[in-house]
């Protein structure tokens, strides 16, 4: 496997590279000016960078089609999923080594994705989608309402909660 099979997945188009890339980096960018602007230790503006990488790249990259047929194949199960979203602990790292973001704050912004992603995937097939976006809407509301970060990371659990529960769960191919 070549770094974009494993960094987009295998079988990706060019355009979907370019998106994933392209995003990835405008979202760093972006991400990078916020931090420097809030005059961030080094290690917290490089940190809340390589987050921003993942998090604008992958929101993109997992709705892919190449993606989705990777995450979505043959044999893979919800636990494979709910293992992916588990894995997602950015928002502990972001407690770890950024000034004014809570532990708790983190607990509850990876908690919310984990149960987010229990009900989306015991949604019933046809509802899937619908469902994923109702959780995701709730859990924007609650992360976003009741859990406060720095301003500069006000794009954080909006864009996690994005990437784990609609672009990666959902296993529709995107429409052409």
């Amino acid at each position: 496997m070549n770094l974009v099979d494993r960094a987009i997945a295998p079988g990706a188009t060019r355009q979907e590279v370019l998106a994933g890339f392209g995003a990835a980096l405008v979202g760093a960018g972006l991400a990078l000016s916020l931090a420097l602007d809030a005059h961030l230790p080094a290690l917290s503006v490089a940190v809340v960078a390589v987050v921003a990488f993942d998090l604008f790249g992958g929101a993109v990259v997992n709705a892919t089609d190449a993606a989705k047929r990777w995450y979505h194949r043959p044999g893979r199960t919800a636990r494979h999923h709910l293992t992916f979203v588990a894995l997602h602990i950015q928002p502990y790292l972001l407690a770890w080594t950024v000034p004014g973001v809570a532990w708790t704050a983190a607990a509850a912004i990876h908690g919310s994705a984990l149960v987010g992603a229990v009900l989306v995937t015991v949604a019933p097939a046809p509802v899937r989608r619908p469902a994923a976006f109702a959780i995701t809407a709730f859990a924007l509301t609650l992360t976003t309402s009741l859990v406060t970060l720095p301003s500069e990371l006000g794009w954080f659990a909006p864009l996690l909660l994005v990437k784990l529960l609609l672009a990666h769960l959902l296993p529709e191919v995107a429409s052409r």
